[in-house]
């Protein structure tokens, strides 16, 4: 969840445009946050039995980039215009960071990410956060 924040890609076409440029079409994926991930690699590296598997963890939901849009509306009540659209576009980007994301959408657009996992529920006995709390915690965060 975090690539919507600080300086990840996605927080850097957001935040003077609000647009989430991606080519992953109805593809999704079970973004989760941060803190979720901390939570687990400290109960796998200090319980007394580790988890002898790979852990692969997950949020609560797989979500499209569309979703993703609509909830940060939601949170933010900032929609794009189409002016920003277009200059945000107009903006590139390393060539060979842009063909990594593009490879990394194209797989996304494949399914390639559309699932998620108990695994945070399971290894730390708490429920992985949603996007939608996500986004009003760090919206919050803008304050402080």
């Amino acid at each position: 969840m975090q690539n919507f924040t600080g300086d990840h890609p996605h927080a850097q076409s957001i935040r003077p445009s609000g647009v989430v440029l991606t080519a992953t079409g109805k593809g999704r994926v079970g973004f989760v946050d941060a803190d979720g991930i901390a939570a687990v690699a400290v109960r796998a590296l200090t319980d007394a039995q580790a988890p002898d598997t790979d852990l692969v963890i997950t949020g609560p939901e797989a979500l499209g980039y569309g979703d993703v849009a609509a909830t940060l509306t939601r949170v933010t009540g900032h929609s794009a215009t189409r002016a920003e659209i277009r200059d945000r576009l107009a903006v590139g980007l390393p060539r060979e960071h842009a063909a990594m994301l593009a490879d990394m959408d194209h797989a996304i657009s494949q399914g390639a990410e559309d699932r998620t996992t108990d695994t945070v529920q399971r290894i730390t006995g708490r429920p992985a956060g949603t996007f939608r709390a996500f986004a009003e915690r760090e919206l919050g965060r803008k304050g402080d």
